[in-house]
């Protein structure tokens, strides 16, 4: 597993996402809403001319509607040669952390559940690494 991770921050859990797979983390000025998609879609928005389908990771993970005050940040992802942008609350740093994750032994939300590969350990503290592409197809997902 790729050793380099950026680290974020959604809600009160600090994440891991292997940085082979992150594009670029930006700020989203503004998100057009797209009438009747999935709950997760937060809409659009236009990142150096295309277009970037913005992912609510709160709906995503079943633990309600992201906060819109202030800046967004968003975590640039290419899924299916799509581009989306994961919504985080923070984003704190990248770091290498080798080694692969370890199982899940905690309960977990159904929502971490589905998107978490297991924990890694930096600093004396205990992150989930995700993967993007469970976050990006939204609750639905898990209940299938």
């Amino acid at each position: 597993m790729d050793a380099l991770k950026l680290i974020a921050r959604i809600g009160d859990q600090q994440i891991a996402i292997s940085a082979d797979l992150v594009e670029s983390v930006v700020e989203i000025d503004a998100i057009t809403p797209v009438p009747l998609a999935a709950p997760h879609i937060a809409g659009l928005a236009a990142l150096r001319s295309r277009v970037l389908t913005i992912i609510d990771t709160y709906a995503a993970l079943e633990m309600g509607r992201s906060p819109r005050d202030g800046v967004l940040h968003a975590i640039v992802v290419t899924i299916d040669h799509h581009l989306y942008g994961l919504l985080v609350d923070e984003v704190v740093d990248v770091v290498e952390i080798p080694g692969d994750p370890d199982p899940l032994h905690a309960g977990l939300s159904r929502g971490w559940a589905s998107a978490a590969m297991g924990i890694i350990e930096h600093d004396g503290q205990a992150l989930l690494q995700v993967d993007p592409a469970r976050i990006v197809a939204g609750p639905i997902a898990v209940a299938a």
